[in-house]
């Protein structure tokens, strides 16, 4: 797919169908996001990819987190947290490391590691595939963290929900740049 094509044409898909994704697609996606951009080459980015049984895992920890942190929710709320994560057929977690050295900030790698995936969400599309960039109280809660194997210092800045589309979307009219440019002369 053109470039440019891609990025006007990309959106994200929230219902998708529960066909597996091969391997080697995951592969490329991932092969992809991690050409982005990194201003001190550190690759601050780390992925988690659950599929199967591990997506039933997840669910099973963010209903228990969302118990301990709002304990009146009801049982049909928590049954609706345990099945999030089995909305789609892969789910790719992306954590960032915070700055080792004192010349990185934390920013630069947030920024990085939101470019690779806006790069794996335009690979996705590419591909076929559909994909929503998700985060939610998941993506600060300490257990959900753990459970992906990142430390409490990494931020989680991305649940992406993978899988083929399972309808055709009508594409809609999206704002224009102009109300957020000033351009500047001399």
């Amino acid at each position: 797919m053109e470039l440019f094509k891609a990025i006007h044409t990309r959106y994200s898909v929230a219902r998708v169908r529960p066909d597996p994704i091969p391997r080697n697609v995951i592969e490329q996606l991932l092969a992809a996001a991690v050409q982005a951009p990194n201003h001190h080459h550190n690759r601050p980015w780390h992925f988690v990819v659950l599929y199967g049984a591990a997506r039933e895992r997840l669910g099973k920890v963010m209903a228990h987190s969302q118990a301990q942190r709002v304990p009146d929710t009801s049982a049909a709320a928590l049954d609706v947290e345990r099945k999030r994560p089995l909305r789609a057929p892969v789910l790719i977690a992306v954590g960032i490391d915070p700055p080792g050295e004192p010349k990185i900030s934390e920013i630069e790698n947030i920024c990085a590691g939101a470019a690779a995936v806006e790069n794996l969400l335009l690979a996705a599309h590419d591909l076929g595939l559909g994909a929503i960039w998700r985060t939610g109280a998941a993506a600060t809660d300490p257990a959900v963290k753990v459970f992906l194997g990142f430390t409490p210092g990494q931020h989680l800045i991305a649940l992406i929900y993978l899988g083929y589309p399972e309808l055709e979307q009508a594409l809609y009219e999206r704002s224009s740049y102009l109300d957020r440019v000033k351009w500047l002369e001399e």
